[in-house]
Formats: structure tokens, sequence, C-alpha cells
């Protein structure tokens, strides 16, 4: 290239200003996927969820917190009068004497479910993966105690434990004088609330199970049974371990339907005389005569902390299978 000198020209001046800027290179332009319908939508979707939960769950759980702390009982505003500590605490677990019964009803309720119940929905589930004759039919028939609210199942049940009932009758125990009182009799009424709650729960275990069954890879049934592995084989030693998620999922569901049980020994005899429940003595105390609603709210705290005991055992094993 020639010199500019030796042409006589000057060397143009470089741009300055504007038109440095517009000689740069040119920006990228961001455009966004979501039209202002879409962004409106996309809020709505999810804001009123996330309000809802915020407003009748984190709220609330918040406010049972706080309260635990208080002896407030429902009347006027919370002062610095009302706050006592940890004293609510103290008094249920060395004091309160209807406390250490109901959390060993709720064990109770647990082993239950976790060793009759559950395997008894299993069972099914895996007799009903089989295809046998009428499997439909029998899929309704045991799921339909799920889709009733569990104060129809104990109505029901009440029905059946009467004393002209059902039950009795089978039994041949249809005179006054020797029919059993299943629901008033203390040493009994837990075992017959158990197998009302549990007509329920199986529904509801064979469900979930039976939908997992069928997602199994039939060529591993299959190459277990060229190897010459009996059927009681192939599912303890194929299929069961392949069906480790829904296991997970059928053991923190069973723990929460143990721990969250209510409805059955309320409606029987609100939750007192051999039936008391840790939420039914959240019940009793925080809506009652006394209204000791801070006492309650110690209780809610507590059951709180044992039910995040399995939810976080199961986030825990989701999260890190995921992220291998």
């Amino acid at each position: 290239m020639p010199d500019p000198q030796d042409t006589g020209l000057a060397p143009a001046p470089a741009p300055t200003g504007a038109g440095a800027i517009a000689s740069g290179p040119p920006k990228r332009r961001r455009y966004s996927i979501l039209t202002r319908r879409d962004k409106i939508v996309l809020l709505l979707m999810v804001g009123i969820p996330v309000a809802l939960d915020v407003t009748f769950i984190w709220l609330p759980t918040l406010a049972s917190i706080l309260l635990s702390f208080t002896n407030y009982q429902g009347i006027g505003g919370i002062t610095a009068a009302n706050i006592v500590g940890l004293k609510n605490y103290v008094f249920l677990f060395t004091q309160y004497t209807l406390f250490w019964p109901a959390l060993s009803h709720n064990l109770l309720w647990l082993a239950f479910f976790v060793f009759i119940a559950s395997p008894i929905g299993i069972f099914f589930a895996v007799l009903l993966d089989r295809e046998i004759r009428g499997s439909r039919f029998y899929q309704n028939v045991f799921y339909f105690p799920v889709v009733l609210s569990l104060a129809v199942v104990g109505f029901i049940w009440e029905l059946q434990y009467a004393p002209d009932g059902f039950i009795d009758s089978a039994l041949g125990l249809t005179s006054q004088n020797n029919a059993i009182d299943w629901l008033g009799n203390p040493s009994l009424n837990i075992w017959a609330v158990l197998v009302a709650a549990s007509w329920r729960h199986v529904g509801y275990i064979m469900v979930l199970y039976l939908a997992g069954l069928k997602s199994v890879d039939p060529t591993l049934r299959e190459a277990a049974a060229i190897d010459g592995a009996s059927e009681f084989q192939t599912f303890f030693r194929v299929v069961f371990p392949v069906m480790a998620p829904i296991n997970i999922v059928i053991v923190v569901v069973t723990v929460i339907e143990s721990l969250r049980a209510f409805d059955l020994a309320f409606i029987i005899n609100q939750g007192t005389n051999g039936l008391e429940l840790l939420s039914t003595l959240i019940t009793n105390n925080s809506i009652s005569e006394a209204s000791l609603i801070g006492f309650g709210s110690s209780i809610a705290v507590v059951l709180l902390v044992i039910s995040l005991v399995p939810i976080v055992l199961y986030l825990s094993r989701v999260m890190g299978s995921a992220s291998e």
C-alpha cells in the first residue's frame, strides 16, 4: 500500500463521537420468546398457587410456631405478658399425661400401616398386575374407599361396629349382653379404628404400586424366568429393587398418613377414651372451653417437626439422585 505522504494526501482523521460508536460492533437486541399475554398467564398460574400456599400453609405454620411460646387464649391481642418462653414445651413433655399415650397411638398407627395395611395394598397390586379376569372391577372396588372422605368412612364403620351391626351379627353376638363394645372399650377401639383406616389406605397404596408395576420393563421378568427364577424370587430380587423410587414414595405417604390421622378418631369420640392422637390433642386444646391456643400450638409444632423427618429424608434422596 502506498504511503499517504508520498501521494500528497493527508491521512483521514479517526472518527470521533457518534461516528466512533456507529463504527463499533453492532449490539445484539434481546428478544423475549414470551409475549405479554404469556407473562400474564404465567404470573397467574404461578402467582395464585404461591399466594394460596403462603396464605394457608406457611403463614399459619409461622403463626403456630410463634404462638407456641405464649399462653394466648384467643381473646384480644398478644402482649408481652402472654410470652412464656419454653413453658408450654416443658409442661407438654413432663406433666401433660395425654401426650405420651397420644404419641404411642400415632406410632402404633404407623406400625400398623407399615407392616399390615401397606403390604396388603402391595399384594393386591401384584395380583392385579397379572391381568387376572375382572381386574378392572377389583381395582374399582379396592379404590372406592379412597374417593370417600374420612368422615364418611367413619360413619360407615360406626354402623359396622354398632351392637347390632354387621360384625357382631357375623360373630353371632346379637344380644346386648354379649355384644362387643368395639368403639367404647379403650383397649379395643384403637384397633377397630385402625382396621377402618386401613380399609381406605390399602386402596391408595394399591393404586400407587400398580402404577409403578406397569412401568417395569417386561424383559426383566422374562430374563428372570429364563434363568429359572420363581415368581416369588422374580418379584423380590428383580421387580422390588427396580421399584425403589415407588417404595420410597409409599413409605413417605404411609408415615405422613399415620402422623396426620385425625378424622376417624375425632368422629368416633372426639379423640378421647383410648383414641388420643397428637392431632386430636391439638384440636381439643385449641378449640375448647379453655381455648389453650398457645399450648395447642406447641403440640402442633412437635407434630410438624416429627413430620418433617421423612419429608427431608425423601427430598434429600431425590435431590441426591437428580444431581448424580
